[in-house]
């Protein structure tokens, strides 16, 4: 039975195929490090609220590999001019990633990563419309406290949970269920900062109001060591409040459009 809620994992992986690890210039401990900066880790863990809440579809691979945040034409992707459009050419401080990357290598990762995953994100939301005239993304993401070197917002003193919108997908009553749900348990949440915008399906951009979405982000400093990588002593009670405001979300979310 379709969902009407959709949880969407875009960056909790960290896994390389050898194939695509070999055309990486890096070496194991610079890669090691990008990881740690660019992975939204255990976010799987963090976001997980039951499978009778909600579907969710993780994207398998790294962002390294692949990223399928961004758009897939480069000419609609602001983060291409940096090297970091759907198939990252640069590292997060700017040093070059990949040897080469033909448009042949191009087009075989997006095939390979990046097409599947958005097939089946809008195959789920179509499934969902049919069933239930409605559906809600929840872009599920976190964030390092301090700005990285390609990030557009380098302003410091970062909130503690981000809530990103979309203008036409994000209706001020879901914008404030979000806020509210995560203000309520002690967090200091804020707008689009430091990130902006939530994903949807390129065929129901901008065209579909049925079609909900919001982003959900949250600063790691919350719940991990971000020198390591390991969960902090707090992670089970930080992910016992993110599922619970989630929960709120996903309610308010239910009653408004039923």
């Amino acid at each position: 039975m379709a969902k009407s809620v959709i949880i969407h994992i875009p960056h909790a992986s960290t896994l390389i195929p050898a194939p695509e690890r070999a055309k990486l210039l890096i070496s194991e401990d610079d890669l090691r490090d990008e990881l740690l900066r660019m992975t939204d880790r255990y976010t799987e863990q963090l976001f997980d609220v039951g499978g009778k809440a909600a579907s969710r579809l993780i994207f398998p691979v790294s962002r390294l590999v692949c990223d399928p945040e961004r758009f897939a034409d480069d000419a609609d992707e602001p983060m291409a001019a940096k090297g970091m459009g759907a198939i990252y050419t640069r590292t997060s401080d700017g040093r070059p990633l990949r040897s080469s990357l033909d448009a042949e290598e191009r087009q075989r990762l997006l095939e390979r990563y990046y097409r599947p995953h958005h097939e089946r994100l809008e195959q789920l939301v179509g499934e969902a419309l049919e069933a239930a005239g409605h559906i809600l993304i929840i872009d599920a993401h976190s964030f390092p406290s301090s700005p990285l070197p390609c990030d557009q917002h380098q302003s410091p003193n970062r909130p503690d949970i981000c809530i990103g919108t979309d203008t036409f997908h994000t209706p001020e009553r879901l914008q404030q269920t979000a806020v509210a749900a995560f203000s309520n348990l002690g967090w200091r949440v804020e707008l689009n900062r430091p990130y902006a915008g939530s994903i949807v399906p390129s065929s129901f951009l901008q065209k579909d109001a049925r079609v909900y979405s919001i982003m959900v982000e949250v600063n790691r400093s919350l719940y991990m060591d971000e020198d390591t990588g390991e969960r902090s002593a707090k992670f089970g009670e930080v992910r016992r409040k993110v599922q619970s405001a989630l929960r709120v979300v996903i309610d308010g979310f239910s009653q408004a459009t039923t």
